[in-house]
This record gives C-alpha cells, structure tokens and sequence, in this order.
C-alpha cells in the first residue's frame, strides 16, 4: 500500500469516526430532552375503518409506516360496550370509569389527566376536534364531571385548564349559555388570543383557542375542507417555536359518526382525511425525534366489515361480484366491543407492542417520559 493509499484509508476511518461520534451525540442529545407525546384518536376507527384507507385510499396509506402495533381491550366498568366519555378518560388518566364518565372514577371522584399531570411538569398543552371542544373526548382530558352532556358546565372547565392550544367547536357553549355568562371574555382576560372566524396565526406570547363552530363541524361529505390538517400543523408549530415538551392530543371525531349513520362513503371520506393528517404528524415525529406519537381509537362503531361488491349486470338482472372492486358493510349502527389497533412511532415506540386494557395506554404514555430521561 502506496502513501496516498494509506492516507485514503486514514481519512475514511476518521471520517467514519467522526459520523459516528456526531450520530452518538445526537442521540444523547435527543435523549435528555423531554419527550414530547402527540396522541390521535380516530372515534369509532376499528380495524375494518382503518382497512378502508388501504382500499379506497389514492396512495399507500400512512398506516404502513407503524412497526410498533398492538391492540386494547375497550370495555368500560359499567358496560361491555363503551362510549367515548368512557373510553376517553380510560386514555386520559389510567383508570376505567362507567359510561358517559368524563374525567371521573366510578365515584365520581375526580382524577388528574395526563393533560393536567404533565402541565405541572412544565409541558404545553395541546387539544384539536373536528366536534365541539366540549365534547366527551376531548372533554376527558381537562374537565371533570358525572355526565358527558354538561357541556356548558365542561366549558367552564375549561376555562381554568389552561390549555396552550385547542382548535374545534363548540363555540355556543362559550357565548350563548344557559347561565348568561360570555365565556370566550373572560378567556380573553386570561390571556387567551381566540378566533371565531379561522384558523389566524397563533400569538406566541399567549394561550391560543379557536372555536370555529357553533357546534360541530361538517362531514367531510358535507363540505368540510383541510381544517383537521391545518389545525394539527398550526399546533406542532407553535408548540415547536415554544421550545418546551408538549402533550397535544388530536381527534377525528366523524369516523364514529359514519358508523352510527352506517353511511359507507362518509366513513371513508373521514378515514381517509385522519390518514391524510397522519402522514403530516409522522413527518413531525421523523424530523424530531425526541417525540412520540400513538394512534388508537376509543372503540369502533357500526360493527363495519369489508366484503365483496355487487352491481346489478343489467342484461340478466342478478347481482354479480366486481372482482376489483370493495365494498364497506354495517352490523348495526351501535359502537361494538372489537378489540382496536393501537400503533406507535418514535421514541419509546415499542412500549404500545401487545394487547392489553385501553387503560394501560395512559401508563405506556406515561412509562415512556420516564424511560426517556
């Protein structure tokens, strides 16, 4: 070996070194930062309603990106079959309550969410929902109460939860409440910066709120345009340019509302719309790598399945199969007790593996800002 070839040879394994010693670097530098958590919750998305994404999807759908993948047992204390109120609070603070509980033990004793934990750890705080702010899922991670439809007793709640950022509707029970009190003033003298019109850019010095609906929002077959997307971008935004760990919980909430109404192509339409701000939020979770994302459902609804497709060959009248083609069936128009995927990226990821009770989600959350410092 020549002098220029032992040079050549010196300057690789140095550059190696050097990629190395960076690489390990980073690492630990990602490592003693505090995790930060995004959690998604598709309501009523059961496995058939996830299928939907792979089937009727223009691309690949973002779920193929999971490696870590489990399941959890959805049951509440008071029925086999839950409701989100239930299945929300189980997620929010690690104990199983009775149906239509938000934020309550089967005593109706208040419990801390994970919302409310980890503010007094110094996290930002994030909520988005396509429903109003004060409904039962995202209710159950800020307020407490025996019954899921005080809503305007919820959004009083919320008035002192002090989250950083929330995006939904729900706008009425802020400004036209039965107790006459003008809610979205007294956010204002709190230091919130509000929209009721859109999604304006965020005041960085400030909380931030937008209710953009006086109830819900439209479907997305009634209209309903990127407003999941934007809302869910925004929000990393903000939290980014805060420099501080943040839990920031996002809800598609009309996956539940295509199974009740056993409308096929409105389940679809909002599957692949939470698809579609998934890829966003896996994107995020890449580029910082001190985050955790975990993906799940409160419980699925409409018993929906995936089966043959028929059309009518019109020269015989009998019902044939399209071999191509798919089509999406309801059992009933109830929520169901299947077993929900869950699935988990980033860091910590593999804690979310196997199958276990909806209440366990919480302690794997939690498990994972420890295991992380």
């Amino acid at each position: 070996m020549n002098k220029i070839q032992k040079r050549a040879v010196l300057l690789l394994i140095s550059l190696a070194y050097l990629a190395c010693t960076k690489k390990k670097s980073e690492e630990q530098k990602s490592k003693s930062e505090p995790l930060s958590i995004i959690f998604m919750i598709g309501d009523g998305m059961g496995l058939p309603q996830i299928s939907t994404a792979f089937y009727f999807g223009e691309n690949s759908s973002n779920f193929e990106q999971f490696e870590s993948i489990g399941l959890i047992k959805t049951s509440s204390t008071s029925h086999k079959i839950t409701d989100s109120a239930a299945g929300a609070t189980a997620f929010a603070t690690g104990e199983k309550t009775y149906k239509r509980a938000i934020g309550v033990s089967t005593d109706t004793v208040p419990l801390p969410t994970i919302l409310e934990t980890l503010q007094k750890k110094g996290y930002q705080t994030g909520l988005v929902s396509l429903t109003s702010i004060t409904h039962a899922t995202p209710a159950s991670f800020y307020a407490h109460l025996k019954d899921r439809d005080l809503e305007d007793d919820i959004a009083l709640q919320l008035v002192d939860a002090d989250v950083d950022f929330f995006a939904g509707g729900g706008l009425k029970h802020f400004t036209h409440r039965e107790d006459q009190k003008n809610l979205y003033d007294v956010m204002l003298a709190k230091n919130y910066k509000l929209d009721s019109i859109n999604l304006s850019d965020f005041d960085l010095n400030k909380k931030n709120g937008y209710l953009l609906a006086d109830d819900g929002f439209p479907s997305k077959i009634e209209g309903r345009t990127s407003f999941l997307q934007d809302a869910t971008q925004l929000g990393l935004a903000y939290f980014t340019e805060k420099k501080a760990p943040f839990f920031f919980m996002i809800e598609g909430s009309y996956i539940d509302w295509g199974g009740h109404a056993m409308n096929a192509e409105m389940l679809i339409q909002e599957v692949l719309d939470f698809d579609k701000t998934l890829g966003l939020v896996l994107a995020y979770v890449k580029e910082h790598p001190n985050t955790l994302l975990v993906v799940t459902a409160d419980h699925e609804t409409g018993g929906a399945s995936i089966g043959k497709f028929y059309e009518k060959n019109e020269e015989t009248g009998k019902e044939e199969e399209v071999p191509e083609k798919v089509a999406v069936y309801f059992n009933y128009d109830q929520h169901s007790g299947d077993l929900i995927p869950i699935f988990a990226k980033g860091a910590e990821a593999s804690l979310f593996d196997g199958i276990y009770e909806n209440n366990a989600v919480y302690h794997k959350m939690m498990k994972a800002i420890a295991n992380h410092k």
